[in-house]
């Protein structure tokens, strides 16, 4: 495989300018620098990343300036002040991830022009586990209204990019678990999980993570989306990415390095390395396809 292992992790602002704030974000903060130590001994070719902080509406996105640089103020926690940036981007496997796309049925472009903004997430996790962008990375945007079937098929244009790239990559899905975020202003000793719902639901998704069923978990995002997120978007999508890409299957070994409230939202730092061992063999059934044809959708609620 040219995946080697996967990561979720959060992207919130707080982890780069404030972690001190409040003991739980310096753990989340720390879970991550370990993040960076792994990914340093793996020496992957590419950091391929998908942000669900980076919303597009017509088709899929993939930044493909080579430096990209800016400065990033976050649209909701602008008082904690000003990241400026400058990454190094893996164009031409951006430009040949677009092209893999297109090929699979996908509305796809390549983004690569001065003052983009790149999105807080991608800048956030960049600077703690890729802080001399020594590594080059591809990152993906989350389309709003994409569901199972044209998210699985975008990873699987990943997995294509790769192959033919015959580079060596690590998987990042930049997300939160529960996303409801404390709607008046809280002092940062006082943060938690929004509501007790949350929290469990947060909790169930760790305890299948752990176990490394990642299949398992990805049959169940759009429940997942129901009953611990905002419903700004069409469901859940950063595990249907990263099984599509790591393999859709319970092969996994799993580790939760650290999981936190971050302004009532839930911060995890989860591992997934490949195993020929499953953990439980009880993925739903279904569609897996291959070329996005529109949705099938038997696990809507309607």
């Amino acid at each position: 495989m040219n995946c080697t292992k996967g990561y979720v992790l959060p992207g919130l602002p707080h982890l780069l300018l404030q972690p001190e704030a409040n003991p739980g974000w310096k753990k989340v903060r720390a879970a991550m620098e370990r993040v960076r130590a792994e990914i340093e001994t793996l020496q992957p070719d590419v950091l391929l990343m998908y942000s669900t902080y980076w919303p597009s509406v017509i088709g899929h996105q993939v930044q493909a300036n080579p430096a990209p640089e800016w400065v990033l103020v976050d649209e909701e926690f602008h008082a904690l002040g000003s990241i400026p940036y400058k990454l190094k981007i893996d164009a031409d496997l951006a430009a040949a991830l677009v092209a893999e796309a297109k090929a699979r049925n996908l509305a796809a472009r390549a983004i690569n022009y001065h003052g983009f903004p790149i999105d807080t997430g991608s800048v956030v996790v960049s600077k703690i586990i890729n802080p001399k962008n020594a590594i080059p990375m591809v990152i993906i945007s989350s389309n709003v209204y994409a569901d199972r079937a044209e998210t699985l098929v975008l990873g699987k244009a990943a997995v294509d990019a790769l192959a033919k790239s015959g580079k060596k990559a690590v998987a990042i899905a930049i997300t939160s678990l529960s996303n409801r975020l404390h709607g008046t202003k809280i002092e940062p000793k006082d943060d938690k999980i929004h509501s007790l719902k949350d929290q469990e639901w947060n909790l169930k998704f760790l305890e299948f993570l752990q176990a490394g069923r990642l299949e398992d978990v990805s049959q169940l995002s759009r429940q997942f989306h129901r009953e611990a997120r905002v419903n700004k978007v069409a469901n859940f999508k950063p595990f249907w990415w990263l099984a599509a890409v790591l393999g859709q299957t319970n092969k996994y070994s799993g580790e939760v390095l650290e999981y936190q409230p971050i302004y009532g939202s839930g911060a995890a730092v989860v591992g997934l390395s490949p195993t020929t061992r499953a953990a439980r063999d009880l993925e739903f059934d279904e569609n897996d396809p291959d070329v996005y044809a529109g949705e099938r959708n038997v696990l809507g609620d309607r």
